[in-house]
């Protein structure tokens, strides 16, 4: 008898925990409850990439580079500067850049056709007829302004010219290509032209300020257009070319001043050798948890 009544009084029985994303709160267990098998999805450092020594150094080859790139354009303003480069060996440095730079877009195309000619040509003629019309604007731009204040906009234009730069990609697409370059890469190249218009802004004559302009915007503008062919068409050559093109620029800067070299030097061990050994060291410190709390992400390509 007293065992019926025990029975009738008791409490039904809890239901059990049920993992839900939109069912409210379940009755009895609070609205952040977890049970044992809550941890039982997660997945520790799942997207960590095991990088190689190696090839983080091959990788950096290209920052060295376009470094040594930019090192040797201030090498050019600097001759020019001090008139150890005459206008007319500035333009025959321009003729040489512009005939072997288009001869390497041309050979490293996949599909070489008589319209991708023409379309080069045309953007070359407009580009240089409009550099020659602007040089006299150019040569009066910054006159009020003193030498001392042209040098550090200049220097600080330059640092973040590399700053900003895209290593990976050229900022100027060959002809077809839909991916618009990225807000970082156009400030880039707006602060490099800005900086040649003001050392060009300093030169003597019209003509001295065209081959000036000319040389430095084929430097900025399409030299990482044509490294990067290159490096598409063959790694191998890509590296033939940076290096010979890095013992090229340290020769040249030692001849200039010691102090110069060894800075460019040491920038150069520091960026191939020190920042990938630093980048393999710190992967070993990388803690990253995903799990079932984690959103979920498209599988396909939403634009398709």
């Amino acid at each position: 008898m007293d065992l019926g009544l025990g029975g009738s009084n008791s409490s039904p029985p809890r239901p059990k925990w049920r993992k839900v994303a939109y069912g409210g709160m379940q009755p009895g267990y609070n609205d952040n409850h977890t049970d044992e098998t809550f941890l039982e999805g997660m997945v520790m450092n799942a997207s960590v990439v095991k990088r190689d020594m190696l090839k983080v150094m091959l990788d950096s080859v290209s920052i060295s580079e376009y470094l040594c790139i930019v090192a040797l354009v201030v090498l050019v303003w600097t001759y020019t500067l001090s008139s150890s480069l005459d206008e007319n060996s500035l333009l025959l440095i321009d003729l040489s850049l512009l005939v072997s730079g288009f001869l390497i877009l041309l050979f490293t195309q996949e599909m070489l056709s008589l319209t991708l000619l023409l379309h080069y040509a045309l953007n070359i003629s407009f580009f240089i007829t409009g550099l020659y019309v602007l040089a006299p604007i150019y040569q009066t731009l910054t006159r009020s302004i003193s030498s001392d204040s042209i040098w550090a906009v200049t220097v600080s234009l330059l640092i973040l010219h590399l700053f900003l730069h895209d290593y990976s990609e050229s900022t100027v697409k060959a002809p077809g290509v839909l991916k618009n370059p990225a807000l970082t890469s156009c400030i880039s190249v707006n602060a490099s032209v800005v900086a040649s218009v003001f050392i060009a802004s300093r030169l003597p004559s019209r003509l001295h300020v065209f081959a000036i302009m000319l040389f430095s915007l084929q430097v900025f503008l399409f030299a990482p257009l044509v490294t990067y062919c290159i490096k598409k068409y063959s790694f191998c050559l890509h590296l033939c070319f940076s290096i010979s093109l890095m013992v090229l620029t340290l020769s040249f800067v030692y001849t200039l001043h010691r102090f110069l070299f060894v800075l460019l030097l040491s920038l150069l061990v520091f960026v191939n050798l020190v920042c990938p050994y630093w980048l393999i060291r710190i992967q070993e410190y990388k803690f990253e948890i995903n799990g079932p709390w984690d959103e979920a992400k498209l599988c396909f390509d939403i634009t398709d």
